[in-house]
């Protein structure tokens, strides 16, 4: 059940980057995309909780710090650098960019959680490396410098939301967890992302859906709240319901398939696409991903301290029925 949350949260999250990919080139900025996206993810998720366990809607004061700093660095700076990436660069390569998350995880945890690490690690991130430098054609420097930025922002980012959801998830159930960091994350973003300034014609505009789909088009709210169920609050939980019955390692794995998806529907959709050679460099990426993966022989471990600090905050299994995800 772990692989089909993690095969299904990347075939939608895949899908998810061309059509905000549409919505940005309609009017709306990338942050004003990822505002919406993380405040109704948090309202979607708020509603549940209050309605199948209420209680979880109280959390410590001890984990106050915590959620603030995985909704801000590894939500909100995710999908806002992400949202840029996608206005600046194709699709397949900001998710490639983004995907480095995997071996920076890998090298924090040898470096600085000193836990065991294969050398092959060092094989990760040669491919990785070389890779990269074959689909970004360095020799003509044929990418947007800032959005190649902004898609290693997105890594750095990443790999703060995998690193600290592995350990949140021991004290708190994947929809609680949702519930407050995509909360920090949308009251973080309320002051910079001049959603203030969106023209209230633009809500009700007609959007052509571009590329092989340019005969047709909905209105701008119906995609936005396309992309908010399906493109945040559905992948999210279906993401973090997979770290929590996999390992971390099992279910990154499965999630590098989302550059895959991500380059069909992009290929299908909006016509973009690669040539031979950076085909041979997506491979060799996803390649080194993977391999990163690997390299972990265990999860980050959970001291005793932590799980004090942080405090459980469970939603309770009813009794005598089977779990089952919202």
């Amino acid at each position: 059940m772990g692989y089909l949350y993690a095969f299904g949260a990347a075939l939608l999250f895949g899908a998810n980057g061309s059509l905000t990919k549409v919505m940005i080139e309609a009017g709306f900025t990338a942050l004003q995309v990822t505002q919406f996206r993380v405040l109704g993810a948090a309202l979607i998720a708020g509603v549940m909780l209050a309605l199948i366990s209420p209680h979880s809607l109280r959390i410590p004061r001890s984990q106050w710090l915590t959620v603030l700093i995985m909704g801000v660095a590894g939500v909100a700076m995710l999908q806002a650098t992400y949202a840029i990436a996608l206005q600046l660069i194709p699709v397949g390569i900001a998710l490639l960019l983004e995907y480095l998350a995997v071996p920076m995880v890998a090298l924090f945890a040898l470096l600085v959680l000193r836990e065991r690490v294969r050398t092959r690690i060092w094989v990760s991130i040669g491919l990785i490396v070389v890779g990269l430098g074959i689909v970004a054609q360095l020799w003509n420097a044929s990418l947007n410098i800032w959005g190649v930025l902004a898609g290693l922002a997105a890594a750095v980012s990443l790999s703060t939301y995998l690193l600290m959801g592995e350990r949140q998830l021991k004290t708190i159930s994947p929809l609680a967890l949702m519930f407050w960091v995509m909360l920090a994350a949308s009251a973080f973003w309320a002051f910079f992302s001049g959603w203030w300034t969106i023209p209230a014609s633009l809500w009700v505009e007609s959007v052509s859906l571009s590329g092989s789909l340019e005969s047709f088009s909905a209105p701008m709210w119906v995609l936005l709240l396309i992309n908010v169920v399906f493109g945040s609050f559905v992948t999210f939980l279906m993401s973090l319901q997979a770290i929590k019955l996999l390992s971390a390692t099992a279910a990154g794995i499965a999630a590098t398939s989302e550059v895959a998806f991500a380059f069909i529907v992009a290929w299908l959709w909006l016509g973009e696409s690669l040539n031979l050679f950076q085909l041979v460099g997506a491979t060799l990426v996803l390649t080194g991903i993977i391999v990163a993966q690997t390299a972990r022989t265990k999860p980050t471990p959970i001291n005793a301290d932590l799980a004090l600090e942080t405090g459980p905050i469970v939603l309770p299994d009813p009794p005598a029925v089977p779990p089952a995800r919202a």
